[in-house]
């Protein structure tokens, strides 16, 4: 039984909103298939979940449509990468699949909790300060 799922990855201020339904096994990001995906190295990224989930035959029967929006080119294809990784783990439901997974980088599934600080009162920035002359 294959249904309908919607997942979300998020990184910096990139959010990435995948849809899994039953299909043939195409993955788009923003309507373009991941094979014409540029620049190339984000093209890569995208393909390491999967050349991870290879093996898979549940891979074949779903199509995923990735919507991203928001911060830059990369960090909208890391939400990407972590929308179709958790995707996958969510239709299989399989330990093992999991597990490979966080064996290759544990932010496939959890995402990055890095956020820029704050700005604070007495600077123009987060750590920078007025500076002061005594002459």
């Amino acid at each position: 039984m294959v249904r309908v799922l919607q997942v979300v990855g998020k990184r910096k201020t990139s959010i990435a909103q995948a849809v899994l339904r039953p299909g043939k096994g195409n993955i788009r990001v923003n309507n373009v298939p991941v094979e014409k995906i540029e620049p190339q190295y984000a093209r890569w990224k995208i393909q390491e979940v999967l050349k991870l989930l290879e093996g898979e035959k549940e891979l074949k029967e779903v199509d995923i449509n990735v919507k991203v929006v928001g911060g830059g080119v990369m960090g909208q294809f890391d939400a990407a990468r972590i929308a179709i990784s958790r995707a996958f783990n969510t239709h299989m439901k399989k330990k093992r699949v999991t597990k490979r997974l966080k064996d290759y980088d544990k932010t496939l599934l959890s995402g990055d909790s890095r956020r820029s600080e704050p700005k604070k009162w007495g600077g123009r920035s987060a750590r920078a300060r007025v500076q002061k002359s005594y002459r």
